[in-house]
């Protein structure tokens, strides 16, 4: 059994590993808010880099995604600051999987690809909550989290956000009429 010296190693140790554990997911919501992928690195890079010089200030029994999530955030945020006019596009690439229908394939391809573009084009606060809940599955309560806002701020933005996306992409806005998160 490994014995650590001080609470810290065991913190530095565990969030060491959780990083690398949650790196795919990492790069994609950073890929998500930046819109390109050396950009998205960069900001990783940043956001790991804090991570483990403040492990100490992770909370044990906290999410250590959402905690890193919100690092990676206040990032992009103060990159933002610095660039003041850097925009964004983008998703993750989708996992391409051989064989099956080709056409269907290449409409969603493109599908995706629209989407991407009008993500793009969300305000960055409604870009950060669709890329939370819908992309990476935090639930409204953990992206408030990240995001240093109200629970109630979060469904709004995302509402806003699902709305614009589905009116930019010809479909009429759903509405939820039975209380359920839509």
């Amino acid at each position: 059994m490994k014995r650590w010296n001080s609470a810290s190693e065991a913190g530095t140790t565990f969030v060491s590993q959780g990083i690398e554990a949650l790196l795919p997911r990492l790069r994609r919501f950073a890929r998500g808010l930046t819109g390109n992928v050396a950009d998205a690195d960069d900001i990783v890079q940043s956001a790991c880099e804090k991570a483990l010089g403040s492990a100490s200030q992770w909370a044990n029994g906290t999410r250590l995604d959402s905690w890193l999530y919100r690092i990676i955030h206040t990032v992009w945020l103060d990159e933002l600051r610095r660039r003041r006019h850097r925009n964004g596009t983008g998703l993750d690439e989708a996992v391409e999987e051989p064989g099956g229908d080709v056409v269907a394939h290449v409409e969603a391809r493109l599908r995706l690809e629209e989407v991407r573009r009008l993500m793009a084009e969300l305000p960055n606060e409604q870009r950060a909550v669709m890329l939370l809940v819908c992309v990476e599955g935090l639930g409204y309560r953990d992206a408030a989290e990240v995001l240093s806002v109200p629970i109630g701020t979060v469904m709004s933005r995302l509402a806003r956000g699902r709305a614009a996306l589905l009116t930019r992409l010809g479909e009429a806005p759903r509405r939820v009429a039975d209380g359920r998160r839509g």
